[in-house]
Parts: C-alpha cells; sequence; structure tokens
C-alpha cells in the first residue's frame, strides 16, 4: 500500500480514503499508471486488452468534471486524471494568477468520482526550458470565436493537450493491449472541435470521447468562473440557456430558427453583453447560411454562445438537429 503526499505534504492512504494515486512528476505517473494497467486481471481474450480513459482538467473541479470522471469510469479499466493551470492559454496574467487551486478539494471529488491517478505536476515539470519552442497551431479553426477575444487561446491549450497525451498514452507504458481513450466536456465545443482534428491530422492513438454539458437544475451550464458570479448575475446568466433551448426546440420542430429572436432575447437582460451568438458546423465551426432563417431547419449545427455576465466571460452551446 503506497502513501502519497496532497498539496500540503501531508501523507494520505489512497486506498483507505479512497483518494486516487497522486502524482508529480512525468516518471512517477507513468510509472504508477503502468502498476495499475498490469495489475488487471487476465482472464480470456476480451480481458486482455486494458481499456484506459484520461480527463486532462485545470482543476477547480466541480460536478460537470465529476460527470467527465465517472463516464470514463463505467467504460475503462483505469482512468487517469491531469490537473494543471495552464499559464499558455491565458492572456492576462491576472486571471491566470486568480485561477483557483483547490487540490484536495480535486482529490476528494476525483475519489468520489472513481479516478484511479491524478497526475498534477508543476510548471517546471510541463515546461522544463520555459515556454516550449515548437507548437502544435490551432490554425484557422482557432482564430474565430474564442479564439477571437483571446488570441493564441486554443495555440496554448494545444500546447499542453498534445503533451500530456503522449505523457499518458499507455501504448508506450506496458507490453499489454490497450485501448487509449480521453474524455472532453461538450462545453468548450470550439475547444473539442480543435482538439479531435489535431488526432486526426496528426494520428494520436487515442479516441476523443465527448461528453454532454452537465446544467444546473435551471439551465446555466456548469462552470468553474460560475463561482465568480453574484446571486443576480446568475439569475441573468440564464437567459443564455434559454435562448440555445430556444433554438433546440425549433430545431427538433423543424422551424426557422429565426436566430435573431434568441439574439433579442439576451440583449433584453441588462447585466448580460452578448460578444456572439452563431449557429455552425460542428466540424468546421463554420457559420451556417442556410436552414436558419426563411427555411425548415434540417441536419446538424452546433450554436454557439458567448457573454459578459458582470465581470466574467461564459460560453455555451447546443447541438441542433438529429
Amino acid at each position: 500500500m503506497t502513501s502519497e503526499v496532497n498539496a500540503s505534504n501531508t501523507p494520505y492512504d489512497a486506498a483507505a480514503q479512497r483518494l486516487p494515486i497522486l502524482t508529480r512528476t512525468i516518471a512517477e505517473f507513468r510509472e504508477k499508471t503502468r502498476e495499475l494497467i498490469e495489475a488487471q486481471p487476465l482472464s480470456g481474450a476480451e480481458a486482455d486488452t486494458v481499456r484506459v480513459g484520461f480527463v486532462p482538467t485545470m482543476g477547480a473541479l466541480h460536478d460537470g468534471h465529476g460527470t467527465l470522471v465517472r463516464t470514463a469510469r463505467a467504460a475503462n479499466d483505469v482512468v487517469a486524471v491531469s490537473i494543471f493551470v495552464n499559464p499558455l492559454q491565458f492572456n492576462d496574467p491576472v486571471d491566470y494568477e486568480r485561477y483557483p487551486r483547490t487540490l484536495d478539494a480535486d482529490l476528494e471529488l476525483l475519489g468520489q468520482a472513481g479516478a484511479d491517478i491524478v497526475f498534477a505536476p508543476e510548471e517546471s515539470e510541463m515546461y522544463p526550458d520555459g515556454d516550449p519552442l515548437v507548437k502544435v497551431t490551432s490554425g484557422k479553426l482557432g482564430e474565430k470565436f474564442e479564439g477571437a477575444s483571446r488570441p493564441g487561446h486554443f495555440d496554448g491549450m494545444l500546447a499542453v493537450v498534445s503533451k500530456l497525451l503522449h505523457i499518458a498514452q499507455p501504448s508506450l507504458l506496458t507490453s499489454r493491449k490497450v485501448e487509449f481513450s480521453a474524455f472532453f466536456g461538450q462545453k468548450d465545443a470550439q475547444q473539442l472541435a480543435i482538439i479531435r482534428r489535431m488526432v486526426l491530422d496528426l494520428a494520436y492513438n487515442v479516441e476523443i470521447q465527448a461528453v454532454p454539458i452537465v446544467r444546473s437544475d435551471r439551465g446555466l451550464a456548469l462552470s468553474s468562473r460560475n463561482q465568480f458570479l453574484s446571486e443576480a448575475e446568475a439569475e441573468a446568466a440564464l437567459v443564455l440557456s434559454r435562448a440555445l433551448f430556444l433554438l433546440k426546440s425549433r430545431a427538433d420542430a423543424h422551424e426557422p430558427l429565426n436566430v435573431e429572436d434568441a439574439v433579442a432575447l439576451i440583449d433584453a437582460e441588462p447585466l448580460v453583453e452578448l460578444d456572439y451568438l452563431e449557429v455552425v458546423d460542428p466540424s468546421t465551426l463554420e457559420v451556417i447560411g442556410v436552414n436558419c432563417q426563411d427555411t425548415p431547419f434540417t441536419g446538424q449545427a452546433l450554436a454557439l454562445v458567448a457573454a459578459k455576465v458582470g465581470p466574467v466571460r461564459l460560453i455555451d452551446n447546443m447541438p441542433l438537429g438529429s
């Protein structure tokens, strides 16, 4: 039985407290993951394949992240999670510094959700020579919508996700046959589309799994940023999901979407400043110019919205069509 060390350097018994194994270095994470893989029983041809699920996060976890891990748990033999606040994704140093670091609470949530192992490196472990000189770029997919508001954000995201997928790749760790899946939330729809494209274009040996958005009882998409909303702002933010569900109801009924109605709904809320509300192709993120206004909606699309609510920028989205 192995004792790990938490953020306060206090030893804990992972098995007794049902907490995941905590690792801080790439070498330790790989070794502990290898041990977990090779500890899986052999009992027939199907059991010879070990399924490994990986959930990259930036911490400050909520039940949306818990759903990601529970989904991975249901489909895999070993579940690994990373917690790393990636500085390359932040345009504003103040935003980076104030991002919540809640490792102890995160470990408890992950233990309850069924994670086996957590990789929580320091910045010096991920970027030992400073900012990487060689990066994967998000191209035109990363220049629009959130990329237009946060230049370089998606390149920074790909820098860490591409590295994490290599670090966690189980086929590099064991001679056993493995299947590797990585789980991402649908809430960050543009991020998900860009990661899918990177995996396709660069032939990564991983299956990307999208997990539907988790919402509050009243419809607000769960986000680490919601904690910065006042009660009045949280109430006002509900207009974003109302606008999206309006579009969904029209798409389900094969009616014209009339996106202007949804925009007007948001504009009528004084505490919400709309950045964009667009209906796009789910794969290319190109704005769909047909089937949205004067003709019945058919096919598939994705409605994307971003807005500033008080001091907080929120994003949300809704798949449309079959």
